[in-house]
């Protein structure tokens, strides 16, 4: 049976994967290739080398990023806006464990930039729905940075102990009830 050719987002999700394990080291083009079923020509196809890949992983996670904020942008309501933003963010199980790994090695020169643009594009936005919904631009910019560490602390906490708040991952009544619970704190909004 001939073996299916690999591409460059199977590297590339395969690099993301390694990453949320444990950060740009854990990026091995070898350790990949194996876990791939694949030689390491395959990988010389598509990427010069692994900074290559690690640099592809990490534009694929920012526009990822940007795809949600843009997925929600049009909403009109900003308490809705910040809603819907809070809901995909924190119903996002799929690599939750890389925005934790990505923050613990920003030190890095290779994430360093990426983890900052991201985070400064999602405190933005927030602050703008924030404002949109009254408060002065130092208090907008002040509830950005708390529903930011909120979030940030969820995803956290779901990956260093899913087996003590399994109500953080919870797919069920439990997890919904959980988010928009988090949701309605941070909103200011009990809807």
């Amino acid at each position: 049976m001939p073996r299916r050719q690999m591409t460059r987002d199977d590297w590339t999700n395969a690099a993301l994967e390694a990453l949320a394990e444990g950060g740009v080291s854990a990026v091995r083009v070898d350790v990949l290739a194996r876990r791939l079923g694949m030689t390491r020509g395959s990988f010389y196809w598509h990427f010069a080398d692994r900074d290559a890949l690690v640099a592809a992983a990490l534009e694929q996670w920012e526009r990822d990023t940007t795809e949600t904020i843009d997925e929600v942008g049009s909403i009109p309501d900003p308490a809705e806006r910040l809603r819907a933003l809070l809901s995909k963010a924190l119903d996002g199980a799929a690599l939750s464990r890389l925005e934790p790994a990505l923050v613990a090695h920003a030190s890095d020169p290779a994430v360093s930039s990426v983890v900052h643009r991201v985070t400064e594009r999602r405190v933005s936005v927030l602050a703008e729905a924030y404002g949109q919904l009254g408060h002065p631009a130092p208090v907008a910019r002040q509830e950005a940075l708390v529903a930011y560490a909120a979030y940030m602390g969820w995803l956290h906490l779901r990956s260093a102990a899913p087996e003590v708040l399994p109500e953080l991952s919870d797919p069920g009544e439990v997890g919904v009830a959980a988010r928009k619970h988090l949701a309605d704190r941070l909103i200011g909004d009990e809807r």
